[in-house]
Protein backbone atom coordinates (compact mmCIF):
# COMPACT_ATOMS: atom_id res chain seq x y z
CA UNK A 1 0.00 0.00 0.00
CA UNK A 2 1.43 3.37 -0.97
CA UNK A 3 -1.31 5.79 0.09
CA UNK A 4 -4.98 6.55 -0.27
CA UNK A 5 -7.76 5.43 2.01
CA UNK A 6 -6.19 2.01 2.59
CA UNK A 7 -2.93 3.42 3.98
CA UNK A 8 -2.24 2.76 7.65
CA UNK A 9 -2.43 5.67 10.10
CA UNK A 10 -1.79 5.03 13.77
CA UNK A 11 -4.64 6.08 16.06
CA UNK A 12 -3.31 8.56 18.65
CA UNK A 13 -3.88 8.19 22.39
CA UNK A 14 -6.98 9.86 23.81
CA UNK A 15 -7.28 11.73 27.11
CA UNK A 16 -10.95 10.91 27.61
CA UNK A 17 -12.47 11.84 30.97
CA UNK A 18 -9.68 11.62 33.58
CA UNK A 19 -12.13 11.60 36.51
CA UNK A 20 -14.36 8.86 35.11
CA UNK A 21 -11.38 6.80 33.94
CA UNK A 22 -9.11 7.12 37.01
CA UNK A 23 -10.23 4.43 39.44
CA UNK A 24 -7.28 5.10 41.74
CA UNK A 25 -8.22 8.77 42.18
CA UNK A 26 -11.86 7.96 42.79
CA UNK A 27 -10.94 5.26 45.31
CA UNK A 28 -8.59 7.58 47.18
CA UNK A 29 -11.20 10.32 47.41
CA UNK A 30 -13.81 7.81 48.59
CA UNK A 31 -11.45 6.62 51.32
CA UNK A 32 -10.53 10.11 52.54
CA UNK A 33 -13.87 11.92 52.42
CA UNK A 34 -17.03 11.32 54.48
CA UNK A 35 -19.93 10.13 52.34
CA UNK A 36 -21.82 13.43 52.58
CA UNK A 37 -18.74 15.44 51.53
CA UNK A 38 -18.05 13.07 48.64
CA UNK A 39 -21.64 13.42 47.44
CA UNK A 40 -21.49 17.21 47.67
CA UNK A 41 -18.11 17.40 45.88
CA UNK A 42 -18.99 14.90 43.14
CA UNK A 43 -20.56 17.44 40.73
CA UNK A 44 -17.41 19.61 40.76
CA UNK A 45 -15.15 16.60 40.21
CA UNK A 46 -17.39 15.27 37.43
CA UNK A 47 -17.47 18.66 35.73
CA UNK A 48 -13.71 19.08 35.97
CA UNK A 49 -13.15 15.60 34.52
CA UNK A 50 -15.33 16.42 31.54
CA UNK A 51 -13.63 19.77 31.00
CA UNK A 52 -10.11 18.34 31.41
CA UNK A 53 -10.75 16.02 28.48
CA UNK A 54 -12.71 18.64 26.54
CA UNK A 55 -12.61 22.43 26.40
CA UNK A 56 -9.69 22.90 28.80
CA UNK A 57 -7.48 20.61 26.75
CA UNK A 58 -8.40 22.53 23.60
CA UNK A 59 -7.54 25.82 25.33
CA UNK A 60 -4.24 24.44 26.61
CA UNK A 61 -3.20 23.37 23.12
CA UNK A 62 -4.13 26.80 21.75
CA UNK A 63 -2.19 28.59 24.51
CA UNK A 64 0.90 26.47 23.81
CA UNK A 65 0.63 27.35 20.12
CA UNK A 66 0.49 31.10 20.88
CA UNK A 67 3.10 31.82 23.60
CA UNK A 68 3.27 35.24 25.29
CA UNK A 69 4.98 38.13 23.54
CA UNK A 70 6.77 41.17 24.99
CA UNK A 71 5.99 44.45 23.21
CA UNK A 72 8.40 47.04 24.66
CA UNK A 73 7.30 50.05 22.57
CA UNK A 74 4.11 51.18 20.87
CA UNK A 75 3.96 52.24 17.23
CA UNK A 76 5.06 55.80 18.14
CA UNK A 77 8.08 54.83 20.19
CA UNK A 78 6.55 55.17 23.65
CA UNK A 79 7.74 52.59 26.19
CA UNK A 80 4.72 50.43 27.09
CA UNK A 81 6.30 47.12 28.22
CA UNK A 82 3.16 45.24 27.30
CA UNK A 83 3.05 41.47 27.61
CA UNK A 84 0.52 39.98 25.24
CA UNK A 85 -1.04 36.60 25.98
CA UNK A 86 -3.45 34.56 23.92
CA UNK A 87 -7.20 34.52 24.36
CA UNK A 88 -6.84 30.84 25.28
CA UNK A 89 -4.57 31.77 28.21
CA UNK A 90 -7.15 34.31 29.39
CA UNK A 91 -9.87 31.68 29.06
CA UNK A 92 -7.87 29.30 31.27
CA UNK A 93 -7.74 32.09 33.85
CA UNK A 94 -11.52 32.38 33.73
CA UNK A 95 -11.89 28.63 34.07
CA UNK A 96 -9.66 28.58 37.15
CA UNK A 97 -11.86 31.19 38.78
CA UNK A 98 -15.16 29.59 37.76
CA UNK A 99 -14.12 26.18 39.07
CA UNK A 100 -12.98 27.71 42.37
CA UNK A 101 -9.53 26.17 42.24
CA UNK A 102 -8.29 28.80 44.70
CA UNK A 103 -11.58 29.94 46.22
CA UNK A 104 -12.51 26.47 47.49
CA UNK A 105 -9.63 26.47 49.96
CA UNK A 106 -10.95 29.67 51.62
CA UNK A 107 -14.69 29.08 51.31
CA UNK A 108 -14.03 25.81 53.20
CA UNK A 109 -17.51 24.41 52.53
CA UNK A 110 -16.42 21.04 53.91
CA UNK A 111 -13.98 22.27 56.53
CA UNK A 112 -10.63 20.52 56.48
CA UNK A 113 -11.81 18.20 53.70
CA UNK A 114 -11.96 21.16 51.31
CA UNK A 115 -8.20 20.94 50.68
CA UNK A 116 -8.50 17.28 49.67
CA UNK A 117 -11.23 18.10 47.15
CA UNK A 118 -9.19 21.05 45.86
CA UNK A 119 -6.10 18.91 45.26
CA UNK A 120 -8.18 16.26 43.51
CA UNK A 121 -9.59 18.93 41.20
CA UNK A 122 -6.09 20.26 40.59
CA UNK A 123 -4.79 16.86 39.50
CA UNK A 124 -7.48 16.82 36.83
CA UNK A 125 -6.95 20.46 35.82
CA UNK A 126 -3.16 20.73 35.71
CA UNK A 127 -2.33 18.41 32.77
CA UNK A 128 -4.97 20.19 30.66
CA UNK A 129 -4.03 23.75 31.65
CA UNK A 130 -0.80 24.62 29.77
CA UNK A 131 0.54 25.06 33.34
CA UNK A 132 -1.96 27.77 34.25
CA UNK A 133 -1.72 25.86 37.52
CA UNK A 134 1.43 27.93 38.20
CA UNK A 135 -0.24 31.33 38.63
CA UNK A 136 -3.07 29.64 40.51
CA UNK A 137 -0.58 28.04 42.90
CA UNK A 138 1.06 31.38 43.66
CA UNK A 139 -2.39 32.95 44.04
CA UNK A 140 -3.35 30.36 46.65
CA UNK A 141 -0.06 30.91 48.46
CA UNK A 142 -0.52 34.68 48.44
CA UNK A 143 -4.10 34.31 49.68
CA UNK A 144 -2.97 32.18 52.61
CA UNK A 145 -0.25 34.70 53.41
CA UNK A 146 -2.76 37.59 53.42
CA UNK A 147 -5.30 35.56 55.38
CA UNK A 148 -2.71 35.16 58.14
CA UNK A 149 -0.94 38.53 57.92
CA UNK A 150 -3.34 40.97 56.25
CA UNK A 151 -4.71 42.25 59.53
CA UNK A 152 -7.06 45.21 59.24
CA UNK A 153 -5.31 46.81 56.25
CA UNK A 154 -8.22 47.54 53.83
CA UNK A 155 -5.99 47.25 50.76
CA UNK A 156 -4.67 43.84 51.82
CA UNK A 157 -8.15 42.59 52.70
CA UNK A 158 -9.41 43.78 49.31
CA UNK A 159 -6.57 41.94 47.58
CA UNK A 160 -7.46 38.78 49.50
CA UNK A 161 -11.06 39.07 48.31
CA UNK A 162 -9.90 39.36 44.69
CA UNK A 163 -7.61 36.34 45.01
CA UNK A 164 -10.35 34.13 46.45
CA UNK A 165 -13.37 35.03 44.32
CA UNK A 166 -15.09 32.79 41.77
CA UNK A 167 -16.10 35.78 39.66
CA UNK A 168 -13.79 35.81 36.60
CA UNK A 169 -14.29 39.56 36.17
CA UNK A 170 -13.03 40.25 39.71
CA UNK A 171 -10.49 37.42 40.02
CA UNK A 172 -6.81 38.25 40.52
CA UNK A 173 -3.78 36.05 40.26
CA UNK A 174 -0.54 36.76 42.09
CA UNK A 175 3.06 36.50 40.97
CA UNK A 176 5.90 35.48 43.24
CA UNK A 177 8.97 37.62 42.60
CA UNK A 178 11.80 36.34 44.77
CA UNK A 179 14.63 35.42 42.42
CA UNK A 180 17.48 37.85 41.87
CA UNK A 181 20.73 37.50 39.97
CA UNK A 182 22.71 36.47 43.05
CA UNK A 183 20.65 33.36 43.74
CA UNK A 184 17.35 31.56 43.68
CA UNK A 185 16.78 29.63 46.89
CA UNK A 186 19.24 31.80 48.84
CA UNK A 187 16.95 34.78 49.30
CA UNK A 188 19.18 36.13 52.09
CA UNK A 189 21.18 37.90 49.37
CA UNK A 190 18.11 39.87 48.18
CA UNK A 191 19.27 43.35 47.19
CA UNK A 192 15.91 44.99 46.47
CA UNK A 193 15.41 48.13 48.58
CA UNK A 194 12.16 49.49 50.00
CA UNK A 195 11.98 53.27 50.45
CA UNK A 196 9.16 54.63 52.66
CA UNK A 197 6.65 57.05 51.13
CA UNK A 198 4.65 59.72 52.91
CA UNK A 199 1.37 57.83 52.44
CA UNK A 200 2.59 54.75 54.32
CA UNK A 201 3.40 52.73 51.21
CA UNK A 202 6.86 51.98 49.83
CA UNK A 203 8.81 52.33 46.58
CA UNK A 204 10.81 49.24 45.61
CA UNK A 205 14.13 49.40 43.74
CA UNK A 206 15.97 46.33 42.48
CA UNK A 207 16.28 43.70 39.79
CA UNK A 208 14.25 40.51 39.57
CA UNK A 209 15.87 37.94 37.33
CA UNK A 210 12.92 35.53 37.14
CA UNK A 211 9.29 36.55 37.71
CA UNK A 212 6.60 33.98 36.96
CA UNK A 213 3.05 34.91 35.99
CA UNK A 214 4.18 38.44 35.15
CA UNK A 215 0.74 39.33 33.77
CA UNK A 216 -0.89 38.88 37.20
CA UNK A 217 -2.66 41.74 38.99
CA UNK A 218 -0.25 41.67 41.95
CA UNK A 219 2.93 40.04 43.18
CA UNK A 220 4.52 39.12 46.49
CA UNK A 221 8.19 39.92 46.94
CA UNK A 222 10.93 40.54 49.49
CA UNK A 223 12.87 43.76 49.99
CA UNK A 224 15.09 45.40 52.60
CA UNK A 225 13.97 48.48 54.55
CA UNK A 226 16.44 51.29 55.32
CA UNK A 227 18.73 50.31 58.17
CA UNK A 228 17.65 46.66 58.12
CA UNK A 229 20.41 44.17 58.96
CA UNK A 230 21.94 41.92 56.30
CA UNK A 231 20.72 38.38 55.80
CA UNK A 232 17.23 36.95 55.73
CA UNK A 233 16.20 38.46 59.08
CA UNK A 234 16.48 41.95 57.60
CA UNK A 235 14.07 41.26 54.74
CA UNK A 236 10.43 42.33 54.79
CA UNK A 237 7.46 41.04 52.82
CA UNK A 238 5.65 43.29 50.33
CA UNK A 239 2.64 43.20 48.04
CA UNK A 240 3.22 44.91 44.68
CA UNK A 241 0.02 45.98 42.86
CA UNK A 242 0.29 45.56 39.09
CA UNK A 243 -2.37 47.93 37.77
CA UNK A 244 -1.36 49.70 34.55
CA UNK A 245 -1.60 53.49 34.45
CA UNK A 246 -3.41 55.66 31.89
CA UNK A 247 -0.52 55.21 29.45
CA UNK A 248 -0.72 51.43 29.72
CA UNK A 249 2.50 51.04 31.71
CA UNK A 250 3.17 49.32 35.02
CA UNK A 251 4.27 52.15 37.34
CA UNK A 252 7.87 51.80 38.45
CA UNK A 253 8.51 48.58 36.53
CA UNK A 254 10.66 48.03 33.43
CA UNK A 255 10.33 44.67 31.68
CA UNK A 256 13.58 43.66 29.99
CA UNK A 257 12.57 40.43 28.29
CA UNK A 258 10.52 37.27 28.51
CA UNK A 259 12.48 34.14 29.35
CA UNK A 260 12.79 31.38 26.78
CA UNK A 261 12.35 28.17 28.76
CA UNK A 262 12.60 24.44 28.16
CA UNK A 263 8.91 24.05 29.01
CA UNK A 264 5.99 26.01 30.48
CA UNK A 265 6.06 27.97 27.23
CA UNK A 266 2.56 29.42 27.52
CA UNK A 267 3.41 30.88 30.94
CA UNK A 268 4.80 34.45 30.81
CA UNK A 269 8.04 34.64 32.79
CA UNK A 270 9.96 37.92 32.72
CA UNK A 271 13.19 39.57 33.77
CA UNK A 272 12.51 43.06 35.08
CA UNK A 273 13.67 46.00 37.16
CA UNK A 274 11.71 47.58 39.99
CA UNK A 275 12.35 51.30 39.59
CA UNK A 276 10.22 52.77 42.34
CA UNK A 277 7.40 50.26 42.04
CA UNK A 278 4.68 51.00 44.62
CA UNK A 279 4.25 48.35 47.33
CA UNK A 280 2.51 47.67 50.64
CA UNK A 281 4.21 46.13 53.65
CA UNK A 282 2.68 42.80 54.74
CA UNK A 283 2.91 41.62 58.33
CA UNK A 284 5.17 44.36 59.66
CA UNK A 285 8.88 44.96 59.22
CA UNK A 286 11.52 42.22 59.22
CA UNK A 287 11.54 38.43 59.15
CA UNK A 288 10.00 38.37 55.69
CA UNK A 289 11.33 34.89 54.90
CA UNK A 290 9.60 33.44 57.94
CA UNK A 291 6.39 35.27 57.04
CA UNK A 292 6.39 34.04 53.47
CA UNK A 293 6.79 30.43 54.63
CA UNK A 294 3.00 30.09 54.62
CA UNK A 295 3.06 30.91 50.89
CA UNK A 296 5.81 28.38 50.17
CA UNK A 297 4.01 25.66 52.13
CA UNK A 298 0.95 26.03 49.91
CA UNK A 299 2.85 26.28 46.63
CA UNK A 300 4.91 23.20 47.48
CA UNK A 301 1.73 21.18 47.98
CA UNK A 302 0.44 22.51 44.64
CA UNK A 303 3.74 21.52 43.01
CA UNK A 304 3.38 17.98 44.34
CA UNK A 305 -0.26 17.76 43.23
CA UNK A 306 0.67 18.95 39.74
CA UNK A 307 3.45 16.36 39.61
CA UNK A 308 1.03 13.61 40.63
CA UNK A 309 -1.52 14.82 38.08
CA UNK A 310 1.11 14.84 35.36
CA UNK A 311 2.12 11.29 36.22
CA UNK A 312 -1.50 10.13 36.12
CA UNK A 313 -1.96 11.73 32.70
CA UNK A 314 1.25 10.23 31.28
CA UNK A 315 0.32 6.78 32.57
CA UNK A 316 -3.24 7.04 31.24
CA UNK A 317 -2.07 8.08 27.78
CA UNK A 318 0.49 5.25 27.66
CA UNK A 319 -2.19 2.73 28.68
CA UNK A 320 -4.65 4.02 26.09
CA UNK A 321 -1.99 3.88 23.38
CA UNK A 322 -1.11 0.31 24.37
CA UNK A 323 -4.69 -0.64 23.49
CA UNK A 324 -4.47 1.02 20.06
CA UNK A 325 -0.96 0.21 18.93
CA UNK A 326 -0.42 -3.22 17.39
CA UNK A 327 3.14 -4.52 17.11
CA UNK A 328 4.33 -8.02 16.21
CA UNK A 329 0.79 -9.14 15.70
CA UNK A 330 -0.82 -8.05 18.97
CA UNK A 331 -1.59 -4.90 20.99
CA UNK A 332 1.26 -3.49 23.06
CA UNK A 333 -0.65 -4.26 26.25
CA UNK A 334 -0.41 -7.97 25.41
CA UNK A 335 3.40 -7.94 25.41
CA UNK A 336 4.56 -8.91 28.93
CA UNK A 337 7.52 -6.52 29.08
CA UNK A 338 5.39 -3.58 27.99
CA UNK A 339 2.65 -4.56 30.44
CA UNK A 340 5.30 -4.51 33.17
CA UNK A 341 6.40 -1.03 32.10
CA UNK A 342 2.81 0.23 32.26
CA UNK A 343 2.37 -1.33 35.68
CA UNK A 344 5.50 0.40 36.96
CA UNK A 345 4.23 3.77 35.70
CA UNK A 346 0.90 3.15 37.39
CA UNK A 347 2.51 2.25 40.71
CA UNK A 348 4.59 5.43 40.72
CA UNK A 349 1.54 7.55 39.90
CA UNK A 350 -0.66 5.90 42.52
CA UNK A 351 1.98 6.32 45.20
CA UNK A 352 2.32 10.03 44.39
CA UNK A 353 -1.46 10.40 44.40
CA UNK A 354 -1.82 8.89 47.87
CA UNK A 355 1.02 10.98 49.30
CA UNK A 356 -0.33 14.25 47.90
CA UNK A 357 -3.86 13.68 49.15
CA UNK A 358 -2.54 12.70 52.59
CA UNK A 359 -0.55 15.96 52.78
CA UNK A 360 -3.63 17.88 51.57
CA UNK A 361 -5.67 16.33 54.39
CA UNK A 362 -3.03 17.40 56.92
CA UNK A 363 -2.91 20.91 55.45
CA UNK A 364 -6.69 21.22 55.67
CA UNK A 365 -6.73 20.16 59.31
CA UNK A 366 -3.90 22.54 60.14
CA UNK A 367 -5.67 25.50 58.51
CA UNK A 368 -8.95 24.68 60.25
CA UNK A 369 -7.30 24.32 63.65
CA UNK A 370 -8.24 20.65 64.06
CA UNK A 371 -4.78 19.08 63.55
CA UNK A 372 -3.08 17.37 66.46
CA UNK A 373 0.49 18.27 67.41
CA UNK A 374 1.64 15.09 65.67
CA UNK A 375 -0.27 15.95 62.50
CA UNK A 376 1.23 19.44 62.41
CA UNK A 377 4.69 17.94 62.80
CA UNK A 378 3.98 15.43 60.03
CA UNK A 379 2.79 18.25 57.76
CA UNK A 380 6.00 20.17 58.43
CA UNK A 381 8.04 17.11 57.49
CA UNK A 382 5.99 15.83 54.56
CA UNK A 383 5.48 19.12 52.70
CA UNK A 384 9.11 19.29 51.49
CA UNK A 385 9.28 15.49 51.19
CA UNK A 386 6.22 15.35 48.94
CA UNK A 387 7.47 18.18 46.75
CA UNK A 388 10.96 16.65 46.49
CA UNK A 389 9.83 13.11 45.78
CA UNK A 390 7.03 13.82 43.32
CA UNK A 391 9.11 16.40 41.44
CA UNK A 392 11.79 13.78 40.74
CA UNK A 393 9.20 11.07 40.04
CA UNK A 394 7.34 13.23 37.53
CA UNK A 395 10.42 13.59 35.31
CA UNK A 396 11.21 9.87 35.38
CA UNK A 397 7.60 8.86 34.68
CA UNK A 398 7.25 11.34 31.82
CA UNK A 399 10.49 10.11 30.26
CA UNK A 400 9.41 6.46 30.49
CA UNK A 401 5.97 7.32 29.13
CA UNK A 402 7.48 9.03 26.08
CA UNK A 403 9.46 5.88 25.37
CA UNK A 404 6.19 3.91 25.43
CA UNK A 405 5.12 5.81 22.30
CA UNK A 406 8.32 5.10 20.39
CA UNK A 407 9.32 7.81 17.93
CA UNK A 408 5.95 9.53 18.23
CA UNK A 409 6.84 10.42 21.80
CA UNK A 410 9.70 12.55 20.45
CA UNK A 411 7.67 14.48 17.87
CA UNK A 412 6.47 17.89 19.01
CA UNK A 413 3.19 18.05 17.12
CA UNK A 414 1.88 14.94 18.91
CA UNK A 415 1.90 17.07 22.07
CA UNK A 416 3.63 14.25 23.94
CA UNK A 417 7.04 15.94 24.50
CA UNK A 418 5.23 18.56 26.63
CA UNK A 419 4.74 15.85 29.27
CA UNK A 420 8.49 15.79 29.81
CA UNK A 421 9.30 19.45 29.17
CA UNK A 422 6.69 20.66 31.66
CA UNK A 423 7.56 17.98 34.23
CA UNK A 424 11.20 19.09 34.42
CA UNK A 425 10.36 22.36 36.15
CA UNK A 426 8.57 20.57 38.99
CA UNK A 427 11.90 19.48 40.45
CA UNK A 428 13.17 23.08 40.33
CA UNK A 429 10.32 25.39 41.37
CA UNK A 430 9.70 25.96 45.08
CA UNK A 431 13.06 24.52 46.10
CA UNK A 432 15.46 22.14 44.38
CA UNK A 433 16.10 18.65 45.71
CA UNK A 434 19.07 19.51 47.93
CA UNK A 435 17.38 22.64 49.32
CA UNK A 436 14.34 20.58 50.24
CA UNK A 437 16.48 17.82 51.74
CA UNK A 438 18.06 20.36 54.08
CA UNK A 439 14.61 21.68 54.95
CA UNK A 440 13.57 18.16 55.93
CA UNK A 441 16.66 17.91 58.10
CA UNK A 442 15.79 21.19 59.83
CA UNK A 443 12.28 19.91 60.52
CA UNK A 444 13.74 16.79 62.13
CA UNK A 445 16.48 18.47 64.14
CA UNK A 446 14.71 21.65 65.24
CA UNK A 447 11.10 20.52 65.50
CA UNK A 448 11.38 16.76 66.17
CA UNK A 449 9.05 16.21 63.21
CA UNK A 450 10.20 12.66 62.41
CA UNK A 451 9.06 10.86 65.58
CA UNK A 452 5.29 11.49 65.21
CA UNK A 453 5.46 10.60 61.52
CA UNK A 454 7.17 7.28 62.26
CA UNK A 455 4.62 6.55 64.98
CA UNK A 456 1.81 7.18 62.51
CA UNK A 457 3.39 4.88 59.92
CA UNK A 458 3.87 2.06 62.47
CA UNK A 459 0.24 2.44 63.55
CA UNK A 460 -0.96 2.22 59.95
CA UNK A 461 1.13 -0.88 59.29
CA UNK A 462 -0.07 -2.53 62.51
CA UNK A 463 -3.65 -2.07 61.30
CA UNK A 464 -3.04 -4.25 58.21
CA UNK A 465 -5.24 -7.35 58.44
CA UNK A 466 -4.84 -8.74 54.93
CA UNK A 467 -2.70 -11.90 55.07
CA UNK A 468 -1.35 -11.19 51.59
CA UNK A 469 -0.05 -7.80 52.73
CA UNK A 470 1.29 -8.90 56.13
CA UNK A 471 4.81 -9.85 54.89
CA UNK A 472 5.18 -6.47 53.17
CA UNK A 473 3.97 -4.71 56.31
CA UNK A 474 6.63 -6.50 58.34
CA UNK A 475 9.32 -5.50 55.87
CA UNK A 476 8.23 -1.87 56.15
CA UNK A 477 8.18 -2.07 59.96
CA UNK A 478 11.78 -3.27 59.85
CA UNK A 479 12.81 -0.58 57.35
CA UNK A 480 11.28 2.15 59.52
Amino acid sequence: MSGGDAAFHQAPPRVGDPWANDRALRAAITRLLPADVLAAAAPALTRMGARAGGDLLTLANAAEAAPPRHVPYDAWGRLVDRIEVSEAWRALDRAGAEEGLVALAYERPWGAHSRVVQMALLQLFHPSSAVYSCPLAMTDGAARCLELLGGDDPALRAAFAHLTTRDPAAFWTSGQWMTERAGGSDVSTTATRAEPRDDGTFALHGDKWFTSATTSQMAMTLARLPGAPPGSAGLSLFLVPLARDADGRLPGIVVHRLKEKLGTRALPTAELTLAGAPARLVGGAGHGVRKIASLFNVTRVWNAACAAGGMRRASALARDYAERRVAFGKPLRAHPLHAETLAALEVEGRGALQLVLHVAALLGRDECGTATDGERAALRLLTPVAKLLTGKQAVAVASEALEAFGGAGYVEDTGLPRLLRDAQVLAIWEGTTNVLALDVLRAIEREDALAPHLADLHARLSAVRDDALAPTAQLLHAAL
